[in-house]
């Protein structure tokens, strides 16, 4: 499904919203259009190109930065798509302790892996099995991170989009 990048009115990066979403910020005059897709929806007065960048017209105050959710896509765009024991194509998620040993499911226990590192670790600890990571995973910050585990970022929003290698 297509989607919009929403900027703040200082052109922060704030989100992604469906195309449909940003359609209606725009005919209600919430947010003005950026960048324009290629999507066109007609109607029987007309036509409209979807936006795919918007900015909201008044600034939103966000007094908390929440944490960046922890999702396979996100997961697999930190580690760089990549298995963090062998450097292979990652297919999978480890936890780095496993669950069944009181690990958590968070940023810092959570890896990327290829199906064989993970079934030869199975669930025993890095330790037992005299593995080591190379670098301590960690959770990523800044907006730019819930842009990029929301799926392929457009690539209108490359302008847009700060702290993004």
């Amino acid at each position: 499904m297509p989607q919009t990048l929403v900027l703040n009115a200082t052109y922060e990066p704030l989100g992604v919203v469906s195309e449909r979403r940003a359609l209606i910020l725009v005919l209600n005059q919430r947010a003005t259009t950026i960048e324009d897709s290629d999507t066109v929806l007609r109607y029987s007065g007309g036509e409209l190109t979807l936006p795919a960048v918007i900015k909201l017209v008044k600034f939103v105050r966000i007094p908390y930065r929440h944490a960046v959710p922890l999702s396979r896509r996100a997961l697999f765009a930190r580690d760089g798509g990549r298995c963090v024991y062998c450097t292979a194509p990652a297919t999978s998620i480890d936890h780095v302790i496993p669950r069944s040993r009181g690990g958590a499911h968070n940023w810092e226990n959570v890896v990327s892996a290829c199906h064989k590192c993970n079934h030869q670790k199975a669930d025993r600890t890095l330790k037992e099995i005299g593995w080591k990571l190379k670098t301590l995973p960690r959770e990523p910050a800044g907006a730019a991170w819930r842009i990029l585990g929301t799926g392929k970022p457009d690539s209108r929003w490359i302008s847009y989009r700060r702290c993004i290698r």
